[in-house]
């Protein structure tokens, strides 16, 4: 078992989750302040132009993280703001679903992702790179003059060594070609497909809305449109995760519509995919994407990144987490009841009294059977048993909190929702039965 979480936390960009400020951005650069217009001693843009949207985007790369691009005028140029949030995104479902258990960044992790269909800008491996400095990311696309702009992005910002690129083949060519890549497993795969499956569809799209598009759009037809739009295109990523299973930890894909998201989550259920995330990447008050995440490994992300952003209740995942009230319970006395509770389970715990604190780990049906002495580790020991080795042994693992008035518990691993909720029903008799 993991050594339980250190209190440290490592301070990353969080999500963009408002409109940018023009005036302190204007302050930092001198060419975007140059292309700025003045009313009333604020400053906006005309999204319109297509060279002020791309100076837009060179300076928030440049600005926030230290990233230098060129863009050429017949593709798509990327808003950062929803492209960072998919990436943030992707951060936090990785951190809170390391074997670790530690539900934060490990500066040590390395990882691999690969972006399908990576557009002139390469801004999804750019970011990626520039915010961890042990991740590395593939990318493929169809275009080459996409490509090419993309490769020298890369060059640009020295990260040769940790970008590879390849023009993909054909249309029809494997989205997630893990064996011709030579690699056995990969941390994650991302996509922002093209969305739309015509351009009656793309017309369509902007019927009835009572205001244009937001920006010029400058894209080629090969970004914009795809048989099927977002849903046909995803819908290949899930029939190949379907093949390659655990090979990869996170399948996700951002997506344009509400709809495309029902869509695919109910593909997900057909299929009886049960660990996956969904998001609303809204960033401003009208740019809105949606983004979906699955897995076949049994590590569950946290709640608040399972489900994060205003979502409709049909798209939302099981929730990774049960709060507890214990009104009148001190933390001490619930963590004395809870570690009293795990004593006579078939489970293995590790518990640190001073912060409330606890992991328990439960073979099938280990919650359920009571009456006999769990082994235990102490806290910080960093030695484990014969049995810590049998990792695939384990059909649950959730961690306890204790605080004031409530204990938390959160779904740290488990394929069988019913077993957590089992542990979840038996720490609550515990904590208030009979109360």
């Amino acid at each position: 078992m993991p050594l339980l979480p250190s209190t440290k936390q490592h301070t990353e960009r969080s999500y963009y989750d408002g409109d940018v400020d023009f005036d302190l951005l204007a302050a930092e650069d001198a060419d975007f302040a140059a292309i700025c217009k003045v009313s009333k001693d604020k400053r906006w843009v005309d999204f319109q132009d297509p060279n002020v949207v791309q100076q837009l985007t060179k300076t928030l790369l440049k600005c926030h993280f230290g990233l230098t691009i060129s863009l050429p005028d017949d593709r798509l140029c990327p808003p950062v703001p929803v492209r960072w949030n998919y990436i943030r995104w992707i951060q936090e479902l990785l951190d809170t679903t390391s074997d670790t258990y530690t539900d934060h960044y490990d500066p040590s992790r390395e990882v691999l992702g690969l972006d399908i269909g990576v557009g002139a800008s390469c801004i999804y491996a750019l970011l990626a790179c520039a915010s961890r400095p042990r991740w590395r990311m593939a990318g493929a696309d169809i275009d080459q003059h996409s490509l090419d702009y993309a490769r020298k992005n890369v060059v640009a910002n020295g990260l040769e060594q940790r970008v590879r690129l390849k023009l993909s083949s054909s249309a029809e060519a494997p989205l997630i070609p893990l064996d011709a890549m030579g690699v056995e497993e990969m941390d994650f795969v991302m996509t922002n497909p093209p969305f739309y499956s015509s351009d009656q569809d793309m017309q369509a799209s902007y019927t009835g809305k009572s205001a244009p598009p937001s920006a010029v759009c400058t894209g080629a037809e090969n970004e914009m449109i795809c048989p099927g739009g977002d849903v046909g295109f995803v819908s290949r990523i899930l029939d190949e995760s379907l093949k390659l299973g655990g090979r990869v930890q996170w399948y996700t894909a951002m997506l344009g519509k509400m709809s495309s998201l029902q869509t695919i989550i109910a593909k997900l259920r057909e299929h009886g995919v049960t660990n996956f995330a969904v998001t609303c990447l809204q960033a401003g008050y009208r740019t809105k994407r949606w983004a979906v995440a699955w897995s076949f490994r049994d590590y569950r992300p946290r709640n608040d990144v399972a489900r994060h952003g205003e979502l409709v209740l049909g798209v939302l995942p099981t929730a990774t987490a049960q709060t507890i009230a214990v009104r009148g319970l001190s933390k001490e006395a619930a963590g004395e009841k809870v570690d009293e509770l795990v004593k006579g389970l078939d489970v293995k715990r590790r518990w640190r009294g001073e912060l409330g604190i606890g992991i328990v780990e439960a073979k099938e049906n280990g919650c359920e059977t009571e009456g006999k002495e769990a082994p235990e580790q102490e806290a910080g020991d960093g030695e484990s048993s014969e049995e810590d080795d049998d990792d695939d042994a384990v059909a649950l693992a959730v961690k306890i909190t204790c605080k004031e008035g409530e204990v938390e518990l959160r779904w740290l691993r488990g394929l069988d929702y019913v077993l957590f909720e089992s542990f979840c029903g038996l720490t609550k008799r515990a904590l208030v039965g009979g109360r």
